[in-house]
């Protein structure tokens, strides 16, 4: 047999081997191949293996959208403002006309890049005196909010006694004199 046969026969010999395994392996090697009714295409029984993907509660709770709204837009600013800066830098270093245009837009937008920033600050402190720090135990608005669902409930429960007493065909007198 020359070599160009042996190096077909080995290729060959290859190619049905790693098919073969193929056919009893899933396509990731820790991940085991099920069949339908959830045993391995081998037909024996295999245990359990832990998820791919496990959900882990969040570290932080989600922003609130004003204080998101205004940093996704703090960011853009500010990004704006450092692609100008750059190609300030660079107009000045070739020379060009263009150089001092750019270098006061600058100037303006990393003003309005602060006035961004303070934004988020003021929308952060705004948001969290309205709706209250609910993290803790002496919150003021907890309290508010608890006297606002009391009273709802005394509202709902006065319609409920008011109805009630229509239904009956009453003239909305609780006692009869």
């Amino acid at each position: 047999m020359g070599t160009a046969e042996r190096r077909g026969a080995s290729e060959k010999s290859v190619a049905v081997r790693s098919a073969a395994r193929r056919e009893h392996e899933a396509p990731d090697r820790d991940i085991p191949a099920h069949g339908p009714a959830g045993e391995s295409t081998d037909g024996q029984e295999q245990p359990y293996h832990r998820q791919l993907w496990i959900e882990e509660p969040a570290r932080r709770r989600r922003m609130p959208d004003p204080v998101r709204t205004a940093a996704v837009r703090a960011v853009l600013i500010i990004a704006v403002t450092l692609i100008q800066a750059m190609v300030a830098f660079l107009c000045t270093l070739a020379g060009s006309w263009l150089a001092f245009p750019m270098v006061i837009s600058s100037v303006v937008g990393t003003v309005v890049a602060t006035w961004a920033v303070v934004d988020v600050w003021v929308t952060r402190q705004v948001w969290s005196q309205r709706n209250g720090v609910v993290s803790e135990p002496s919150s003021t608005a907890r309290s508010l909010r608890r006297e606002r669902r009391a009273r709802r409930r005394q509202e709902r429960a006065a319609l409920r006694e008011q109805e009630r007493i229509r239904r009956r065909g009453g003239s909305g007198q609780l006692s009869h004199s």
